[in-house]
């Protein structure tokens, strides 16, 4: 640290205000207190430490996230890739949303699809097909769920 001062705090209680303002991975808690200035021997031991006491936990972490993004309507690989950039393990990441999101991205796509579906009745059916489809992907659904849930959507409304 020779061109920056030191921190006035301890690594801890800088680790605890973080963790006040919300949860967060290992990996994030160590690079933003690395970015502070401090050691990274010293923060390695304080995260040792605040994981012995269950302050940090990634299992937990990615599992909270998940649940989030699930609640937020998001499809799987939208959930995978907020764990991924928050630096939760790939393993750890696909058991947590697995774990929160079983197999009903279709149905849950249909649902976002067919509300959506509402404020697009007056345009053409392209414009239509495409602006949905555009929608569930990027919400993080598979294209393939994306596509039929669409099709459904659009079909569905037509028989009303």
């Amino acid at each position: 640290m020779s061109t920056r001062e030191r921190p006035r705090t301890s690594v801890k209680d800088r680790a605890l205000r973080l963790l006040s303002v919300r949860s967060r991975s290992r990996h994030e808690l160590r690079a933003r207190l690395i970015r502070a200035g401090y050691e990274p021997e010293e923060v390695e031991s304080a995260l040792m430490d605040l994981e012995n006491v269950g302050l940090v936990d990634d299992e937990r972490f990615a599992r909270e996230l998940a649940e989030h993004q699930r609640r937020r309507g998001l499809g799987r690989r939208a959930g995978l890739a907020a764990l991924r950039v928050k630096g939760v393990d790939r393993d750890l990441a696909e058991r947590a949303v697995d774990e929160v999101q079983p197999e009903d991205d279709a149905d849950l796509a249909f649902e976002l699809a067919s509300a959506r579906m509402e404020r697009l009745r007056s345009l053409s059916p392209d414009v239509v097909h495409r602006r949905l489809l555009g929608y569930l992907i990027r919400r993080g659904y598979e294209p393939v769920i994306a596509r039929s849930a669409v099709r459904r959507a659009i079909a569905e409304m037509e028989i009303r």
